[in-house]
């Protein structure tokens, strides 16, 4: 009981904080920056050493070059992901562009369906939102609930206000069901970390074996829905393009494990390109194969 009225309190500051513009919370974000890196330091061993286990080869001062740039970004996330409770419309769309999402809809347009997956890189909450904005079909988003409702709430009312399905993983195949006679664009965050239990599938994966959920493939196999993979880029602090890439046109005649170390293998790339902008505290690597 104690918890859950600390949550409620928590969120009724939330919804007051996403009331001020960005450019305020960004100020806000600094002094964050150097609360979660220097006093706190939170994670910091986390992204120490994935960071150190992912780049092998970058010295000493490269690994926390890049450390200090993902807390940098890490705290202008925060209060971006705030700031979605009030965001607008027209201040979504300014701030996330979509490059060849015409390829999405040459497959809507024809009654067809699309799979569609990314990483927890950039901000792939305003990406998503702006996403339902850009495309003549329904956008449904598969996720992981988090323990607590009062905040699994929260989240959910401001991820889907722009008229964004979210569905529990394990819905995913009911809410297929549901929207089976209208074109729909399915979105996975592919770099999920299974459970003990789902770690039955490894890759390599930033130098490192890696435990892959297969729910993309085995959806794609069986559907020969066709697959995109959407590439964020940030253009500056607060501003994103979402590159919409083919990945997979024709899944059924894929070898097994093939789509799976596909989509890890582009969220490689993006990583390496610029890898302040992926989700270094989050303990990926919890689990090993036997």
């Amino acid at each position: 009981m104690i918890k859950r009225g600390i949550a409620h309190v928590g969120v009724f500051f939330l919804c007051l904080i996403s009331l001020l513009p960005l450019q305020i919370l960004f100020i806000f974000a600094r002094l964050l920056y150097y609360i979660l890196y220097y006093v706190i330091r939170y994670r910091k061993n986390v992204v120490r050493n994935n960071l150190t286990n992912s780049f092998p080869e970058k010295s000493e001062q490269e690994i926390i070059k890049i450390e200090k740039k993902y807390f940098k970004f890490l705290a202008n996330l925060i209060f971006e992901i705030i700031k979605q409770k009030t965001i607008s419309k027209k201040e979504t769309l300014k701030r996330v562009k979509f490059v060849g999402i015409e390829q999405l809809e040459a497959h809507f347009s024809k009654g067809e369906s699309v799979l569609a997956c990314t990483g927890h890189y950039g901000n792939w909450e305003l990406g998503t939102l702006a996403l339902g904005l850009n495309i003549s079909a329904k956008t449904i988003v598969i996720y992981k609930p988090i323990n607590n409702k009062t905040f699994e709430y929260w989240f959910n009312k401001l991820r889907t206000k722009f008229g964004n399905v979210f569905v529990a993983m394990k819905q995913t195949l009911r809410s297929m069901a549901t929207y089976k006679n209208e074109p729909s664009l399915l979105c996975f965050a592919s770099d999920q970390s299974p459970t003990r239990e789902e770690s039955k599938y490894f890759l390599t994966f930033l130098n490192q074996p890696t435990a892959a959920l297969l729910g993309v493939e085995k959806i794609a196999k069986s559907t020969n829905r066709p697959i995109y993979y959407f590439k964020v880029s940030s253009v500056k602090t607060g501003y994103y393009t979402v590159e919409v890439l083919p990945m997979c046109l024709n899944p059924s005649l894929t070898a097994d494990g093939e789509i799976t170390n596909m989509h890890f293998k582009f969220l490689e790339d993006i990583i390496k390109e610029q890898p302040q902008y992926w989700l270094w505290s989050h303990k990926r690597w919890k689990f090993k194969p036997e």
